[in-house]
């Protein structure tokens, strides 16, 4: 029995059609398919619980496109390998995790992540947030600044979780501005701004519109982007440059 379940509100963060499960409790072991459990070679406890919950996540999104016992296996690159026909994104953080599926015939990629507001510490701000954002950051309450920067880190691993499969770019933290003018209701949208040039710019004219959700003590960001015209295949054959790569 497969303890994931479906959630129609954070499905509310996507577009039409994309099906997202959570699971609220550490993912067992022995629910993987043999395929997906050979990736966990000598894994800590820890981690074979968030790989387990990942994948129990999105078997549960997948059996709503008739495929729920499709092994998730990981690429070199640690992406999840997902049907041809489906794109997806997985996330977990303490106590929770998540995975959004959907056609590819109608949403191009897909991006998702949630963190725990409060564990971006004031330490490790300038790694993640360029200098205007860290000015935003000191311009609102201090009650504020942790739920602010939370869902900046967020809605940049969203973005890069997004665009990553499709374009196979690796980017930086500062590669990316976020900006959110309703940040402090409940949900709401924000905008990802490039820095630099970035190959997602040939298939969606920044800035990139994403939305969030503030639940359970956490921040969920999400992307996706509407199908593309023109060769996919020639960027999701391409290199890219180093890079964050997605938590």
């Amino acid at each position: 029995m497969n303890p994931a379940s479906l959630s129609t509100r954070l499905g509310s963060l996507f577009s039409a059609g994309a099906i997202v499960a959570t699971l609220r409790e550490p993912g067992d072991p022995q629910l993987l398919l043999p395929e997906e459990a050979a990736h966990l070679g000598r894994a800590v406890a820890k981690r074979r619980q968030e790989f387990a919950a990942g994948r129990l996540c999105a078997r549960r999104a997948l059996a709503e496109f008739g495929m729920p016992d499709f092994p998730v296996r990981a690429a070199e690159d640690r992406q999840p390998i997902w049907p041809d026909s489906l794109v997806g994104s997985i996330t977990h953080t303490a106590g929770f995790c998540a995975a959004v599926v959907a056609d590819r015939r109608h949403i191009q990629a897909v991006g998702l992540d949630s963190e725990v507001v409060g564990d971006v510490k004031v330490e490790i701000w300038s790694h993640i947030c360029l200098s205007g954002e860290i000015a935003w950051l000191r311009s609102l309450p201090v009650s504020e600044q942790a739920a602010a920067v939370t869902l900046i880190f967020s809605a940049k691993e969203a973005f890069y979780k997004c665009q990553y499969p499709l374009v196979r770019e690796r980017l930086g933290f500062h590669d990316v501005r976020i900006e959110a003018p309703t940040w402090n209701a409940s949900d709401g949208s924000f905008l990802v701004h490039p820095t630099r040039p970035v190959a997602i710019a040939t298939y969606a004219s920044p800035p990139l519109h994403g939305r969030f959700l503030f639940h359970e003590k956490l921040v969920t960001a999400a992307i996706d982007l509407a199908p593309l015209r023109g060769d996919v295949d020639r960027f999701t054959r391409s290199g890219g440059i180093r890079g964050w790569t997605p938590t």
